[in-house]
């Protein structure tokens, strides 16, 4: 493993965590399952993967790391929520469940299930802005969008008139799930924010 190699965790409460790992590698990153604070306190950046967001909100509180994961992502580690994970990364949910809680670090508002239920999931190419090579395949299963972003959030991609990609500083966040597809562009734009985050760190 090399100095530049970057440790990217997986909150692995919930959700598809073990594609999350293998996009993670296929990126050159070292990737690692992440369930409690200390297994936290050892990563780079952390990978929050789709899923059920009051689900994981939940767990993430009874396993003791929803408070250190808040701390973590105001001093700056990078950290990467698709589907699930972005509503995980909001700073506001339009329409919560009873209790659900956010990490934020995104100054966005999103819509859960937006683009419908299971049995309404789909397939669509997607121009996500700082990704060369063309479209990535997103696959889309009970989705969220972004209705609206704050000053300081970056729209990387839309689709259908929706928002479905922001990044705000070390955040960055999709709707869709690029670790199905076999893609790994969107990982490895996580990885290189990760590897940039660590730069000034190891000089």
């Amino acid at each position: 493993m090399s100095e530049a190699t970057p440790v990217i965790g997986v909150l692995a409460l919930q959700g598809d965590v073990r594609e999350h790992l293998v996009a993670l590698a296929a990126a050159d990153a070292v990737a690692r399952p992440v369930r409690r604070p200390e297994e936290l306190a050892c990563i780079d950046g952390l990978v929050v993967p789709g899923g059920e967001s009051t689900t994981i909100s939940k767990l993430a509180v009874l396993f003791g790391v929803m408070e250190p994961l808040r701390a973590r992502v105001r001093a700056g580690m990078p950290v990467y929520g698709t589907c699930a994970g972005m509503i995980m990364l909001a700073d506001k949910i339009l329409d919560p469940r009873s209790g659900q809680e956010t990490i934020g670090g995104i100054d966005m508002i999103v819509r859960r299930n937006a683009f419908g239920r299971q049995n309404e999931s789909f397939e669509a190419a997607v121009d996500v802005k700082g990704i060369a090579g063309g479209p990535v395949e997103g696959v889309f299963i009970r989705a969220p969008w972004v209705e609206s972003v704050g000053a300081g959030a970056e729209v990387l991609a839309e689709h259908d008139g929706h928002i479905v990609a922001v990044r705000q500083g070390n955040a960055l966040a999709t709707s869709f799930h690029p670790e199905l597809t076999g893609d790994h562009r969107v990982h490895s734009l996580f990885a290189d924010m990760v590897r940039g985050r660590r730069a000034p760190e190891s000089l």
